[in-house]
């Protein structure tokens, strides 16, 4: 049995539907409202801040994978991240079980985004990324301790068909669509990286299942391109065969915007990583294991493709 903790997300399900279709895994799917991604699917009713109910969700896996999306506010992640990964590594250590976590790249230094590897300097600026930290030092202090078998499967900013919470589909290609202006943050001269969605759920899957991939950091394919915001705009509207029309939000509207309106206030803490280039060096698993990111012009068509016109 591998077990998916954290249902519906933007990584869950394609995950769900690798570890079936090209793995012949089992799949127990749990959250608080999980819905089936294959057939036989087994569902399992979770709340993760409960210790319980994860110790009874993991029961019986050989692998769970945690890809859970909290709601995006710095004091209920520094709240409740350390709560559910505790219970998380409790849990794998109780019955066995290897464990795969999601990261970001919240913690990397920031004179680091421009060539982002699995080596890169940890020294967050944010609070996101001092929580993110946090709960990475647990994991990798109980690996170190010989406590569990675990990896981290690190990804840049999401992009794929049919997913919420994404930067780039959010302000871009859903402003496009309703012939409005692209939103794009601070400086849309700089590079922007984007892991693919499909991608992620794939090269989650093979990490799971290889004993090699265990107890170290792995960056998911991520494509070459070096494309800037202007870029991405242009590309998109491509796509949608739409003029190219974009507003840059600089971090000083970030901040004002950020006053009365509190999601605001949380995309401006983050937004450093739209002041310089961020590229995201999937080269590691592509040398290991084969795994090479979707070209970016299939997968926006794949994008536009997915939704209704």
């Amino acid at each position: 049995m591998h077990t998916i903790l954290g249902a519906g997300g933007a990584i869950g399900t394609p995950l769900a539907k690798n570890l079936k279709e090209i793995h012949g895994k089992r799949v127990r799917i749990v959250g608080r409202k999980p819905e089936k991604v294959n057939p036989d699917d087994e569902l399992f009713v979770a709340d993760l801040l409960d210790a319980d109910a994860v110790h009874r969700a993991v029961a019986g896996s050989a692998v769970a994978y945690l890809c859970v999306g909290l709601p995006y506010k710095a004091k209920l992640w520094a709240r409740e991240w350390p709560r559910l990964m505790q219970h998380v590594l409790d849990a794998c250590k109780a019955h066995g079980t290897k464990l795969v976590f999601v990261d970001n790249v919240y913690m990397y230094a920031p004179e680091a985004l421009p060539h982002m590897t699995e080596r890169s300097v940890i020294k967050p600026t944010s609070k996101k990324g001092r929580v993110r930290k946090q709960v990475v030092d647990m994991l990798l202090g109980a690996v170190n301790r010989g406590e569990l078998q675990a990896l981290i499967a690190r990804s840049a900013d999401f992009y794929g068909p049919d997913i919420r919470n994404s930067i780039l589909l959010e302000l871009v290609y859903k402003n496009l669509k309703k012939g409005r202006q692209a939103l794009w943050l601070c400086d849309a001269t700089k590079t922007h990286s984007f892991t693919y969605t499909p991608d992620a759920g794939k090269a989650i899957a093979v990490l799971g299942n290889r004993d090699e991939a265990y107890n170290r950091v792995w960056h998911l394919p991520t494509a070459h391109d070096k494309l800037t915001g202007s870029d991405w705009v242009r590309l998109f509207a491509e796509k949608l065969q739409v003029k190219p029309k974009l507003f840059v939000l600089k971090r000083w509207l970030l901040k004002l915007a950020g006053l009365v309106v509190p999601f605001m206030r949380e995309v401006e803490e983050t937004s450093y990583q739209y002041q310089c280039d961020y590229f995201f060096d999937s080269s590691d698993i592509e040398q290991t294991f084969g795994l090479t990111a979707t070209p970016i012009t299939q997968a926006l068509s794949e994008i536009v493709a997915s939704e209704p016109r």
